[in-house]
């Protein structure tokens, strides 16, 4: 490794957004490339022409642009072992798939898709793995032409397919799991490489590209092991050395114990979603970084620079990851308590606005409040988008207060401190959270009430709540008529 130039790549398909599982993908190869002061490439796998989504090249650059991953070589930067497109590089993928037909290690397939699940369904009802059966068996070069001219005069389009070598054993030395071997009769019989519209398969244009590009290392979800013997093959095919392989452990939903799929919708799960609420790249990044690889000690907060001088590919770890919404929310609050207010108010900004509850187009004076209600806030926020519902209060009344406030009410000094509380903020000239936090030491003054008998009733009667943050702030935040007509409300209930 010491005389080898350390070059890793993520490889997505522009087929969606990017998935959680994908951007820890991406990060792993990026801290490893860091860490080992290497290249990270971005390379595009496109060739999926039916699934390609418009603008989902773009939707993944731009996300991994915003998780804070830069690229030595990719579509958009270039390098000097482009392109960085499996569609723009079928000039040098056909050449190749026609040396193995000619060497005989591959050639044409005609059996349709209705005569192959055909076959997979007899196997099926006989309890055996579904495999291919070599369609040319048994027959001469001569009938093996006649067969493939027959197919053609029906102007059936083939799939190239690779032959599979007999009692093979395929051994490699995973980074993650150690040892591992797979005979050749397991991978199903011999498998596609071209497709019936020319384009070639994702696990032979993989190596072709890896190779191509000079990847020393391959790491990716463990998902790809059973694709790593069918590369060994086409590797040992051409002669070429393999890279070294690191299959990194699924990633659980820690609600459900089970794989995080795509179509489980109890939690989010692509990046996109995340930049939405308002969650911080440097926090996401955090927190990725931890599923399914741990650092020495038990810090949990880490700066971007910290985990590339971390990062061990030796500590990558051998159980599943699990991913925890709430632990998200917790290193997210992290991040937010310790970045600069006027970041955090021009996300929640952002939310206030996209909830109607500040107009669009807000004037100073609506921006200049809607900052300081954030700041109300700040600390207690996990993502941006939750300060719609923590400030509700400043736009909605509840209709009634809750069992437990009420109950806060009863005592018989509760009247008596709104009475007067309500008849001294209707006085003061300045409606500021100073002089409203005098007016509560007078309240204290006049009627004796002092401690939580004091400032609940008032915190209850002009927020509506039991908890928020500094009353003062708070009240000042809602306004004389608005603080004036809750408490007003809270009278009335008190009377009912």
């Amino acid at each position: 490794m010491a005389n080898e130039e350390i070059r890793v790549r993520y490889a997505p398909s522009p087929t969606g957004h990017l998935h959680i599982g994908n951007a820890r993908t991406a990060l792993f190869n990026y801290l490893f490339a860091r860490h080992m002061k290497g290249k990270f490439i971005i390379r595009i796998e496109d060739t999926d022409t039916k699934r390609n989504m418009e603008g989902g090249e773009q939707s993944q650059l731009e996300n991994l642009d915003w998780l804070g991953m830069d690229w030595d070589e990719g579509p958009d930067v270039g390098g000097d072992y482009g392109p960085y497109r499996q569609s723009e590089r079928m000039s040098i993928y056909l050449p190749l798939i026609q040396q193995l037909v000619d060497r005989g290690l591959a050639y044409e397939s005609y059996k349709t898709e209705e005569e192959l699940e055909a076959e997979r369904e007899k196997q099926r009802a006989n309890s055996e793995m579904p495999h291919y059966v070599y369609e040319y068996a048994g027959l001469t070069e001569e009938e093996k032409q006649a067969k493939i001219a027959e197919a053609k005069a029906k102007g059936l389009q083939p799939v190239i397919r690779f032959h599979v070598p007999e009692n093979h054993t395929y051994k490699f030395d995973d980074l993650v799991k150690g040892p591992i071997s797979f005979d050749s009769e397991s991978v199903g019989g011999d498998f596609v490489i071209q497709k019936r519209d020319g384009m070639p398969t994702y696990n032979f244009a993989v190596v072709v590209d890896d190779h191509m590009m000079k990847i020393s290392h391959v790491l990716r979800g463990d998902d790809h092991i059973a694709n790593t013997p069918k590369q060994l093959m086409i590797y040992e095919a051409f002669g070429w050395t393999p890279p070294t392989f690191g299959h990194m452990t699924l990633i659980i939903n820690t609600e459900t114990g089970k794989k995080l799929s795509k179509r489980d919708e109890s939690v989010l799960q692509f990046i996109e979603q995340y930049r939405e609420l308002g969650y911080l790249p440097d926090a996401m990044f955090n927190f990725i970084a931890l599923l399914g690889w741990s650092p020495v000690g038990t810090n949990e907060i880490f700066t971007r620079k910290e985990l590339i001088k971390a990062f061990d590919p030796k500590r990558l770890s051998k159980s599943p990851a699990s991913f925890d919404g709430k632990k998200l929310e917790w290193v997210n609050n992290q991040y937010v308590k310790k970045t600069d207010s006027s970041v955090i108010a021009d996300l929640s900004l952002y939310e206030l606005i996209k909830a109607g509850r500040i107009p669009e187009d807000p004037t100073p004076n609506e921006i200049e409040w809607a900052r300081q209600l954030v700041a109300l806030y700040k600390d207690q926020m996990s993502y941006a988008a939750q300060i719609v519902e923590l400030s509700d209060i400043f736009f909605n009344q509840p209709e009634q207060l809750d069992e437990a406030a009420m109950q806060e009410l009863a005592d018989d000094d509760a009247l008596a401190v709104l009475n007067t509380f309500r008849a001294g903020i209707s006085n003061i000239s300045q409606f500021t959270a100073v002089q409203i936090m005098k007016v509560v030491q007078e309240v204290r003054q006049e009627t004796g009430v002092k401690g939580r008998k004091l400032y609940m009733p008032i915190r209850i009667a002009t927020t509506c709540s039991m908890h928020g943050p500094q009353l003062g702030e708070s009240v000042e935040l809602l306004g004389r008529e608005k603080a004036l007509h809750h408490i007003d409300e809270t009278l009335a209930q008190m009377k009912a």
